[in-house]
């Protein structure tokens, strides 16, 4: 694509004034229709974000946040151009080129197409920004932030998936969550344990090559949700899996661990969160973030984080039908009832985090509506508290920046993914290859999705 704001060769089906990727000196584009604030994502902001700037209930307008509206209009400028370019290629010649590329390097594939070329100059080139040192001491932060923490993430990133307009829209859409949960979450569960490892982001790591093949997956659904659905519902949503989605996410994910054992009494400084600001921004950078919505501060890192929490919006109709999906079954006899018993803990424990009211907006449409989240929401809060204080005695003792330094791959990400390693197996599949939405790009017109919610713009 041009400078000028030509339009996105991600469209090629249909075109729109807004579907082109910004600019310095471009006027930026309104927010898509869909856009709204909600009360409802409000204390799970200030819970953890009050002690650290002045705290709105509504985020004022700023210039981060106008730039954080135009980019819900626009994907990931590079990774769709390939997509589009693999699109036209024979069957799984992209696909083999792109892991040429990444075990090899640009320069060992044989007439490379331009976009190839392009995209691998930016994952080739760190940032300038970029302080590896910085990114270091950020991935230890966070990897010695406490249990309860990163479960506090954990929820979070269910409620934005679920809950939350855009992922939602994206994931129910096309059918991975209803048709393919195992696959899905052992993908999820690997990735996020590989980020933890010392150097998973130097450029020859596993972990690199992974980061970018779930960025190749990204794009491949923006193409498909886009020829599928058309102008229609790209006016009204902006794009799916969008650029300041993409910038949310990892703001949440990187400060959300600290932000909780500081609300806790596990203290932490500035300087801590400009680390896992560092570590999650460039994290957002191989992922294809436009430089000018990275957190370059703490403070821009947090209204970023604020901003998209709060307009996070839903829940949609993709929300009682994955959530249904989920726990339709816990009204029907004895093994719905043990469902029930399993999960309203479970729905009592998410209610510490997030509130009572972004629970029940998830469960809405299932038997599991009117579970009681009491007595678990209190006793949740008095396991974490504890869970805290143990980190922070812990902290105290010889050995414990050692042992910081040292911690490779937390025991939560691991036990994860090993649980969804045996389910998958179990379920016939056998590796997380991050190949499943490689024929999305090329979804004809039409919804992904049989019998699929109609959304008017």
């Amino acid at each position: 694509m041009s400078g000028n704001g030509a339009l996105s060769t991600a469209s090629p089906v249909e075109t729109h004034p807004y579907d082109c990727y910004w600019r310095p000196g471009n006027k930026l584009r309104p927010a898509p229709p869909r856009l709204r604030y909600d009360a409802m994502w409000t204390q799970s902001r200030e819970d953890i974000l009050k002690p650290w700037m002045e705290f709105h209930e509504i985020p004022p307008e700023t210039p981060r946040t106008r730039l954080l509206v135009d980019h819900l209009w626009q994907g990931d400028e590079l990774m769709d151009a390939v997509v589009d370019r693999i699109r036209k290629m024979p069957a799984r010649q992209g696909r083999a080129m792109l892991n040429q590329a990444l075990d090899h390097g640009i320069e060992s594939v044989e007439n490379p197409p331009a976009e190839f070329v392009a995209l691998f100059e930016q994952l080739d080139n760190p940032p300038d920004w970029y302080d590896p040192n910085l990114w270091e001491r950020g991935r230890q932060l966070w990897n010695d932030s406490s249990l309860a923490a990163k479960f506090g993430m954990g929820f979070g990133d269910t409620f934005g998936t679920f809950v939350g307009d855009e992922v939602a829209y994206a994931t129910g859409a096309t059918g991975r969550f209803v048709n393919d949960t195992l696959r899905r979450n052992l993908e999820t569960t690997a990735w996020f344990r590989k980020m933890t490892y010392r150097g998973a982001l130097e450029r020859f790591s596993e972990p690199f090559k992974d980061t970018v093949r779930v960025r190749l997956m990204h794009s491949q659904v923006r193409a498909g949700l886009r020829r599928s659905w058309g102008n229609e519902q790209f006016a009204h949503h902006g794009n799916p899996i969008s650029n300041s989605m993409m910038m949310g996410a990892a703001m949440t994910f990187g400060l959300i661990p600290p932000l909780i054992d500081h609300q806790h009494g596990r203290t932490r400084t500035t300087a801590d969160l400009e680390a896992a600001v560092m570590y999650w921004a460039y994290i957002a950078y191989v992922f294809g973030v436009a430089d000018e919505l990275i957190p370059k501060s703490v403070a821009e890192g947090m209204e970023t984080m604020d901003y998209m929490v709060a307009y996070a919006g839903g829940p949609s109709e993709w929300t009682d039908i994955m959530m249904n999906a989920a726990f339709g079954f816990v009204d029907k006899g004895f093994t719905g009832r043990v469902g029930r018993l399993v999960f309203t803990p479970v729905l009592g424990i998410a209610a510490y985090y997030g509130g009572e009211e972004l629970v029940r907006a998830l469960v809405r449409a299932t038997p599991l509506r009117d579970a009681r989240l009491q007595p678990w929401t209190a006793l949740t809060g008095i396991a974490v508290h504890a869970n805290v204080q143990f980190r922070r005695v812990l902290d105290k003792l010889p050995g414990a920046k050692q042992r910081a330094r040292q911690r490779n791959g937390e025991l939560l990400w691991w036990s994860a993914t090993v649980l969804n390693q045996a389910l998958a197996k179990f379920g016939g599949m056998h590796d997380a290859s991050y190949t499943h939405h490689d024929a999305t790009a090329a979804t004809p017109a039409g919804c992904p999705v049989p019998h699929a919610p109609h959304v008017s713009g």
